[in-house]
């Protein structure tokens, strides 16, 4: 498709030296990205399914409290660990305040 003016291109052409990384995985749910997110955070990339599981099932506002308290632990040996730790004391505490 050749334009009148030399000064343009097609959008084709304009997007055909750009390049996307594509590392395989398939995020197409905000709660796999917020999945995902947690692992990068906690460290533990080798359990993001975990995560991604986590964030579909669990209570949001549970799993930021968690994450919240666990970068406020700053010496925290296994962030991933006190994290779960965390989440578990917190879904505690809700099933104890329900009737």
């Amino acid at each position: 498709m050749a334009m009148a003016n030399k000064g343009m291109q097609s959008l084709g052409d304009l997007f055909a030296n750009y390049q996307l990384d594509d590392k395989g995985g398939f995020i197409t749910q905000e709660f796999q990205d917020f999945g995902y997110r947690l692992a990068v955070e906690l460290e533990d990339l080798k359990h993001k399914s975990l995560y991604i599981k986590m964030s579909k099932e669990v209570d949001r506002v549970l799993l930021e409290r968690a994450l919240s308290f666990v970068k406020d632990a700053a010496s925290a040996k296994s962030k991933a660990k006190l994290f779960m730790w965390k989440v578990k004391q917190l879904k505690q505490e809700k099933k104890n305040e329900s009737p």
